[in-house]
């Protein structure tokens, strides 16, 4: 048998990469894993964990206004940038050395340069030292999409968001996915003017149109100006500094920043993928089977750069059945079906299964149930704010195959919820549970 410097070599150390090193190296395999940034990867560095952080500072403005009226007297409050930015990144920083501290009491080497493939068991660093490996993993995730038109280069992406040195006093947001409207209701909280342009009338495709008709009307009431089926055509830096955009069918508008969120794509470009016969799609995605294997039977991937479902948890658990299956004798498959998903905008979305529309396409027979209510919290606050609860079922079993949310803590409800829906219960084991009262979960055994 080949001898090799690893038995494992991974490139990227995101959530997808940590994992795979960390369980193969339990199993007793020589593990390295390179990266050219930091560790932690998109979710924890420039993505999810500070996106969230964002979050929950965004919501004290409501919080601060609602508090009156529950008998605390809030004197008006300044929002300070620099000091929550500060605060994050610093949390960012944190996590980073977790992630470095876990890898290495794996026993996992981190090798942090930038790693290229040039043979199915080779790999050449940055600093032009070569080693070989039994398997190579590519877990390098996605990047920001920026468009290309005259003067897009003055635009940012949600990579630089989290690094502003102040808070924009307009700012245009581009795309209608997750990642827009999240940061639309974030800097729109902060008391920003918010512009978000979309080339279709459709935001967050693949949700519920229901919930996501709510978050349509709830943003619009908030003050976000959205500009539908506009494309770009130009920007124009001043001499103030300002940004002056021409969009189709659309007035000139002048902003502070432009912020691209057009989707992501793989980081699959210079690898040298392509020179030792790895296999990627029309998007850059490398292709892979079941057990993560690419074209090159020594070569496999996890995470966004297969472009399969771009979410933190699905790297995760691709990451592990990878270990698993390689060097823990226990092969295993990732299920895609009933992956839950959240939208942290302001209400925040949750959902899970088949959409209706999925549904009646799917099943065609199919019921649904809703309930369409004010959170008590909401009522006192005098916000009017209605939260939306949808369950989708199979029409002849009763059998739940979606359930689709808009309104306070959503998420945090729907993570229970799911596991009923990948469970396959009924309607009516939902109509069996007591409720738990005073609570907006409780809506759920309550939908009619």
């Amino acid at each position: 048998m080949a001898d090799y410097d690893y038995d494992l070599f991974v490139i990227g150390a995101g959530s997808g990469g940590v994992r795979a090193s960390r369980v193969s190296s339990a199993y007793g395999a020589k593990v390295a894993v390179a990266e050219e940034y930091r560790v932690g990867g998109t979710c924890v560095i420039r993505g999810c964990v500070p996106k969230k952080l964002l979050v929950y500072g965004a919501h004290f403005a409501e919080d601060l206004k609602d508090a009156k009226r529950f008998g605390w007297q809030v004197p008006e409050c300044d929002f300070d940038w620099a000091t929550l930015r500060d605060n994050v990144l610093a949390d960012v920083d944190r996590l980073n050395g977790l992630y470095t501290q876990g890898l290495e009491n794996a026993g996992a080497e981190i090798i942090l340069e930038r790693a290229t493939v040039t043979g199915p068991h080779e790999v050449t660093l940055a600093s032009g030292r070569k080693v070989t490996s039994k398997y190579i993993l590519i877990a390098t995730g996605a990047h920001p999409h920026v468009p290309e038109f005259p003067g897009s280069e003055h635009g940012i992406t949600s990579n630089e968001a989290f690094h502003l040195d102040s808070l924009p006093r307009r700012i245009l947001i581009a795309g209608g996915g997750y990642i827009a409207n999240e940061f639309a209701g974030i800097f729109n909280e902060f008391g920003s003017h918010v512009i978000v342009v979309n080339r279709t009338d459709v935001i967050l495709r693949g949700y519920d149109h229901s919930v996501r008709d709510r978050l349509l009307q709830i943003s619009l009431t908030k003050g976000i100006d959205f500009r539908f089926h506009a494309e770009f055509e130009k920007i124009e830096k001043l001499d103030n500094g300002c940004l002056k955009v021409f969009l189709t069918g659309q007035e000139p508008v002048e902003v502070d920043v432009v912020m691209f969120a057009t989707g992501r794509v793989p980081n699959s470009e210079g690898l040298g993928l392509a020179e030792v016969g790895v296999e990627r799609d029309a998007k850059g995605a490398v292709k892979v089977d079941a057990q993560n294997r690419s074209s090159v039977d020594s070569i496999y991937a996890v995470g966004d750069v297969t472009n399969r479902i771009q979410l933190t948890p699905v790297a995760i658990r691709e990451g592990q059945a990878f270990a698993d299956t390689v060097f823990g004798g226990k092969p295993k498959t990732v299920d895609y079906s009933c992956v839950p998903s959240a939208v942290f905008s302001h209400p925040p979305i949750a959902a899970v299964g088949m959409t209706e529309g999925e549904a009646r396409n799917k099943l065609g027979s199919v019921k649904v149930y809703t309930s369409d209510f004010r959170a008590m919290k909401n009522v006192l606050a005098n916000r009017n704010e209605r939260a939306l609860y949808k369950m989708v079922c199979d029409g002849m079993t009763g059998r739940v195959v979606g359930i689709h949310m808009i309104g306070p803590d959503a998420p945090e409800i729907l993570q229970g919820a799911a596991v009923a829906v990948k469970a396959g219960l009924t309607k009516e084991a939902f109509d069996d549970t007591v409720a738990l009262h005073p609570s907006m979960a409780e809506e759920l055994v309550l939908l009619k």
